[in-house]
């Protein structure tokens, strides 16, 4: 999908695309025929960034090699899916072994902070210490057991149990997020990868912005789930948690470390529990002196490392191995659409794909982690990832389903909290996704934090520490104040939320309903409307710094506009669509015969194509 835009500027104007401010002599200036030379109209062609790149067929066709060539490309297509598959076994050996680190780092913080009473009092607090318990862990499932324990020692009511569970389904899409910056050297596969890693994380804070008031208010879930309970008999307690994908892993995972996940609950519940979390048993750190923290460092740097010499592997493979008519047929089949009034169930279908998937490999984490790298090299489009990603939201909730019906002592309470998760799922899908127009708002929201990040790649860090960390650390610690304190500060900040992003709508679509000075930001300091400022300040680390140039084509349109003059174009363009406004910021350098002049033009021009001025054009 292409986007064209026609401009045409002129020297005396500087509300123009770029503000033409070339040095002339006077008499040139009164000179009408030198003042049309100035008058260009420059086409800018951007291609959608999150259109899936072409595909260049560079091989030979099969019909056309000889039978030593086609043996030769058998041979290495075996081996490449071979040490493919062998990456990603590692890939998500590395995932178990990451999230065993962040509990020894982080698990007695996360018992400690699930065992606070401010989260039985305050649904905001439960919130946040449900997101913070599940990054620290960095296991949905691990949180949600340990909840699913403290409601059946009476330390919790499912009621208050609710907003934690809520919180949890924030919190499990960190891994994802992490994954996603293994792409950070190529700018456009980090586009994608981010915005498709987001996407979880955006669906998830906009289902409970929703969901979290309803049910402090009435109870929606609460009661839903307790009349289903009820309907059901008793488990007999026969049935087992299944295991898939951990047959597989946990031979090697188990070698490596092995942890006693039960004092993490011992410690949530307030019960006398031993500070070391690993096991005696046959793997490297049996009966080591060294403390859980330094192992947890250990196994976090190993981890990491392996995670990133995995998906670059992985990334690099795919790219070989998806190329010519095999990623012209992958790409179709991913990406299909059915057909005239069938075309409504499109996304319903790939959610029950994600859905199995995320059953059979028995974590949300692993198939969204898996599934962005994907997204990153054009594989799959964001918009068949939001379904994928709803579908294994829903698959998440099977395992602590099973493992409910397997449960004897807390039966009712532990399927009433695994009902309130599917419940809880269900309902943003019914507000985000059945709505055809619903669904395209996390979706926008994601490919504005993937155009941020890739022009600002440190952003995505900024990212990972406020919404996974500072924010829900701050939140819990004002609501640990007190609740008259927590709205005190939470609902003016709310409240100027909502209404910047209102004028930032309007700017967007009718600036003329605002009053001038609202028309654009630009009265506001630089540092409050633009990332500018702090990305200048990053790049004067020799290791940040990269200059970005704009293709020779878009060079040589500007230097025929005086092909007299000995003009030489240096342009720095960054094209992003961000959830509202299209940005291109230009330099053009100009040398003349005796003297070198440098004039930096910096101008922005709207999605619809409007020129204005620099002034009125910044955007928050």
């Amino acid at each position: 999908m292409e986007n064209k835009h026609k401009i045409g500027f002129r020297a005396e104007e500087p509300a123009s695309f770029f503000a033409s401010d070339f040095h002339k002599s006077d008499e040139a200036l009164n000179d009408k025929k030198t003042e049309e030379l100035l008058v260009s109209e420059v086409t800018i062609e951007m291609d959608d960034p999150y259109a899936l790149p072409e595909v260049k067929d560079l091989g030979v066709a099969w019909n056309d090699m000889s039978s030593a060539e086609k043996t030769k490309k058998v041979v290495l297509t075996t081996l490449k899916l071979c040490v493919l598959l062998g990456l990603l076994y590692m890939f998500i050996c590395s995932l178990d072994i990451l999230s065993s680190a962040f509990r020894l780092l982080g698990g007695k913080a996360a018992g400690e902070a699930l065992g606070s009473t401010v989260i039985a009092q305050n649904p905001v607090a439960g919130l946040m210490v449900g997101l913070l318990a599940t990054v620290l862990v960095q296991s949905s499932s691990t949180s949600t057991s340990i909840v699913v324990s403290m409601v059946g020692s009476e330390i919790l009511t499912v009621r208050a149990a609710i907003p934690i569970i809520m919180g949890t389904n924030i919190g499990t899409t960190v891994t994802n997020t992490i994954v996603s910056m293994g792409q950070a050297k190529e700018r456009n596969e980090f586009r994608r990868a981010f915005a498709g890693a987001t996407v979880h994380d955006i669906f998830n804070w906009l289902t409970v912005l929703i969901m979290l008031p309803v049910e402090a208010a009435t109870g929606y879930l609460y009661y839903l789930t307790d009349a289903i309970v009820l309907a059901i008999p008793h488990g007999d307690g026969k049935s087992k948690e299944p295991e898939f994908l951990k047959t597989i892993t946990k031979p090697f995972t188990d070698k490596i470390i092995q942890l006693d996940s039960g004092a993490i609950t011992s410690i949530a519940k307030g019960e006398n529990a031993t500070d070391n979390l690993i096991k005696n048993g046959d793997h490297i750190f049996n009966n080591t002196t060294l403390s859980n923290i330094i192992v947890g460092v250990i196994l976090l740097l190993v981890a990491l490392f392996v995670l990133c010499a995995c998906l670059i592997g992985i990334v690099k493979l795919l790219h070989s191995m998806l190329q010519g008519k095999v990623a012209v047929v992958i790409r179709k089949v991913v990406n299909a659409e059915f057909k005239n009034c069938l075309n409504v169930f499109t996304g319903y279908i790939v959610m029950m794909v994600g859905m199995g998937f995320t059953i059979l490999l028995q974590s949300s984490s692993i198939f969204t982690s898996a599934m962005t790298p994907l997204v990153g090299i054009g594989v799959i489009t964001l918009e068949r990832m939001y379904p994928l990603t709803l579908g294994s939201n829903i698959g998440t909730t099977f395992t602590s389903t099973l493992a409910a019906f397997a449960s004897t002592s807390n039966f009712y309470e532990s399927l009433q909290i695994a009902f309130c998760h599917l419940f809880f799922n269900i309902s943003g899908i019914i507000l985000w996704y059945t709505i055809p127009p619903m669904r395209k708002i996390p979706i926008k929201f994601a490919k504005g934090l993937g155009n941020t990040t890739a022009k600002y790649r440190w952003f995505a860090m900024l990212y990972l520490l406020v919404m996974f960390f500072l924010l829900p650390a701050v939140v819990f610690g004002l609501s640990v104040a007190g609740f008259d304190v927590l709205l005190a500060v939470g609902v003016p900040v709310l409240i100027l939320l909502v209404v910047v992003v209102i004028i930032n709508i309007i700017q967007s679509k009718r600036p003329s309903l605002l009053p001038m000075f609202l028309q654009s930001w630009s009265f506001l300091p630089e540092p409050l409307r633009s990332l500018e400022p702090y990305d200048r300040v990053i790049k004067k680390c020799k290791c940040c710094k990269e200059d970005i140039i704009l293709s020779e084509e878009s060079s040589s349109k500007l230097s025929s506009t005086d092909s007299s003059k000995n003009l030489n174009n240096k342009t720095e363009g960054h094209f992003y669509n961000n959830v509202f406004s299209v940005e291109i910021q230009s330099k053009c350098y100009q040398e003349e015969d005796e003297h070198a002049t440098q004039f930096v033009f910096e101008n922005k021009c709207h999605e619809k194509g409007l020129c204005e001025s620099s002034a009125n054009s910044t955007r928050l």
